[in-house]
C-alpha cells in the first residue's frame, strides 16, 4: 500500500495518469520487468530490456518538461538496467540491432536527451546526466583523409558517480573515469581516465582535477 502510494504521488507531481502507469507496470511485470511508464512514453521491443529494479520512464518531475512530451525508447538491441533507472520525458533512446546499453544503479538521465548508440554504452552507478545531451557511438558516414588514424573503439563508457552537465555531447570512443564532471556544453571525444577531474570545453579536456559533487 505505502508503494502505490508513492507512485500516487509520483505521478500526481509528474503530470503522469495514475491509473495508465499502474496498468502499464502491471502488464510489463508479467513478463518479469518493473517498468514504471509516464502514459506519453512509447517502448519498442519491451522484451528487449532487463531490469534489476525499478525503471522510471518520462516519471521524474522536471519543470520545464510539458505532460504531452514524448519518450520514446526504440530498442532493437539491449537496454540492461542493473538497478534503480530514471529516464526522462521526452529522451530518445535508440539502440541499433547489435547495440547495447548497460546502466547502472541510481542513473539518473534528465529530460529531453537523445542516446543512438550501435555498438555499447556503459553508464556506471550513480551518474547523473542532465537534459538535453547526446550521445552518439557512430559516425554513419566515414570520411577519409591523409593521416586518418582508426579508432581503437567505438565503445562509450562511464566510469561512476560521473556528472554530465546539459547540452553535453559525448561522441564515440569516449571513456570517463569515475567521479568526473562535464562542464554544460562540451563537446567529448577520447579516453579521460584521471578520476575526479573537471572536463570542460569544445574539444573537451580536463580543467580542473581533484574535484567533488
Amino acid at each position: 500500500m505505502n508503494e502505490l502510494k508513492r507512485l500516487y504521488a509520483l505521478c500526481q507531481k509528474s503530470d503522469s495518469v495514475f491509473l495508465v502507469v499502474l496498468m502499464r507496470y502491471l502488464r510489463y511485470r508479467m513478463s518479469g520487468k518493473m517498468i514504471f511508464a509516464h502514459q506519453q512514453a512509447i517502448i519498442k521491443w519491451a522484451d528487449h530490456i532487463s531490469t534489476n529494479g525499478p525503471l522510471k520512464v518520462g516519471l521524474d518531475y522536471a519543470g520545464f518538461a510539458h505532460r504531452n512530451d514524448v519518450t520514446y525508447l526504440n530498442v532493437d538491441g539491449r537496454l540492461d538496467c542493473k538497478g534503480a533507472v530514471s529516464i526522462g520525458r521526452g529522451c530518445r533512446m535508440a539502440i541499433g540491432a547489435q547495440g547495447r546499453i548497460e546502466l547502472g544503479s541510481r542513473v539518473f538521465i534528465n529530460a529531453l536527451s537523445t542516446f543512438i548508440i550501435m555498438h555499447t554504452l556503459r553508464i556506471g552507478d550513480d551518474c547523473n546526466i542532465s537534459w538535453e545531451c547526446q550521445f552518439l557511438d557512430d559516425d554513419f558516414h566515414e570520411i577519409e583523409y591523409e593521416g586518418r588514424k582508426v579508432q581503437p573503439s567505438s565503445d562509450i563508457t562511464l566510469g561512476k558517480h560521473v556528472w554530465v552537465g546539459s547540452r553535453v555531447s559525448i561522441y564515440k570512443g569516449t571513456t570517463i573515469a569515475d567521479g568526473c564532471v562535464v562542464a554544460a556544453n562540451s563537446v567529448v571525444r577520447g579516453v579521460f581516465d584521471e578520476p575526479n577531474a573537471l572536463i570542460a570545453g569544445n574539444p573537451a579536456r580536463v580543467v580542473k582535477r581533484n574535484v567533488s559533487w
